[in-house]
């Protein structure tokens, strides 16, 4: 085991010590909720605060009663004033909303830890914001996904260690960028003619209540969403396969989310030409090879196949390959959880780093079953 995960239990803070105060921006959300639940169960750090919008004045045990902080904070509006003071801020909110708010609390206080669960920072190309959000690019900060093999410099994890601005990743792009990248890196599939088709649970679409997420409209049927190459996180994985195997080769990704009926949980199943001669072996000794020693990466054996019951609840991701010799095909799959390994999973890990606390604090590779 590497030693950035040798730490067998978690560190707590020295007695004594006050813990680092944290405000979760948008806790009446499923990604801020599922984060207050991961936060609950951390012992280095202290939720102080929590806001929202249209539950702003109501207490959080009204809109989250599975959640317990040791005490039942009041939900308030989100504002810099609100949010002054605190050592780690966690922005889960709606694309194009974290950016003004980040910049004021960053102006006055370089030190503050923000994590962004939104997409607002997570492109470096602000072309590629402007083509598939519509708005002005907020910059880019690093990016929260330590396992991400790189072609060059430091690893994903060691840039983390130094951060105070950190974008979390999307859940979808977390999902095919691990599928993916070692494969590419090791020269092993045809990245001109990716794709991926993706099964993802509800809680996904986010919290709001809307016509086709009624329990009447979704139940016993499957939706596809952002077809034709309109969905958001497609520039966002192509920037991950060019960081993780180089920008010189031509890559090409038709990408395809469809939501099943289930509460969490996302299955991509990616697809890809491979050489003749190209086995099943192959792939898996190099996913194997880039994510040795990562504790919340399982490269499954030749023959398993993952599925998302495995890993509901847990920072984990799953992941197998298979080549079909009779088509030239390569399938990839993996699976995790879309609020935690997708979201705040990969958050708390994130801010773990940053605060240098051993990476695995507060998280679970144990699923939930059944």
């Amino acid at each position: 085991m590497p030693e950035h995960l040798s730490i067998p239990t978690p560190a707590s803070p020295a007695s004594g010590a006050a813990r680092p105060r944290v405000a979760v921006v948008g806790a009446s959300g499923y990604a801020g909720g599922e984060t207050l639940r991961l936060l609950a169960g951390h012992p280095g750090l202290e939720v102080v605060t929590v806001t929202a919008h249209s539950s702003a004045g109501r207490r959080l045990s009204e809109v989250a009663p599975h959640l317990d902080l040791g005490g039942d904070l009041v939900l308030q509006e989100t504002t810099v004033e609100t949010l002054r003071g605190h050592d780690v801020v966690v922005l889960a909110l709606p694309h194009g909303q974290s950016g003004a708010i980040s910049a004021a609390l960053r102006a006055e206080d370089p030190e503050v830890l923000v994590l962004d669960l939104g997409a607002d920072h997570r492109l470096e190309s602000a072309e590629d914001w402007a083509d598939y959000y519509g708005s002005e690019h907020s910059g880019t900060w690093t990016y929260g996904m330590p396992e991400l093999p790189l072609a060059e410099g430091p690893a994903q994890r060691e840039l983390l260690a130094a951060s105070r601005e950190i974008a979390v990743p999307g859940c979808n792009a977390t999902a095919v960028t691990l599928a993916l990248a070692p494969l590419i890196r090791a020269g092993l599939l045809d990245a001109t003619a990716l794709g991926a088709v993706l099964p993802v649970g509800y809680s996904g679409a986010g919290r709001s209540p809307r016509q086709h997420l009624l329990f009447s409209e979704a139940h016993g049927g499957a939706s596809p969403y952002g077809v034709g190459g309109t969905h958001r996180h497609i520039p966002e994985i192509l920037q991950n396969l060019r960081r993780a195997a180089g920008a010189d080769e031509t890559r090409r990704l038709t990408f395809t989310p469809v939501l099943v009926p289930m509460s969490r949980g996302i299955l991509a199943v990616c697809t890809a030409p491979v050489d003749p001669g190209t086995t099943s072996t192959d792939l898996l000794d190099a996913l194997a090879s880039d994510f040795a020693g990562e504790h919340f990466v399982t490269v499954l054996e030749e023959g398993q196949v993952p599925a998302t019951a495995q890993v509901l609840g847990a920072n984990t991701v799953r992941i197998s390959a298979a080549v079909d010799r009779r088509s030239g095909q390569a399938t990839m799959i993996s699976a995790l959880d879309n609020l935690v390994k997708g979201t705040a999973g990969a958050a708390v890990q994130s801010l773990n780093l940053a605060l240098g606390l051993p990476e695995t604090t507060g998280l679970t590779r144990t699923a939930l079953a059944p």
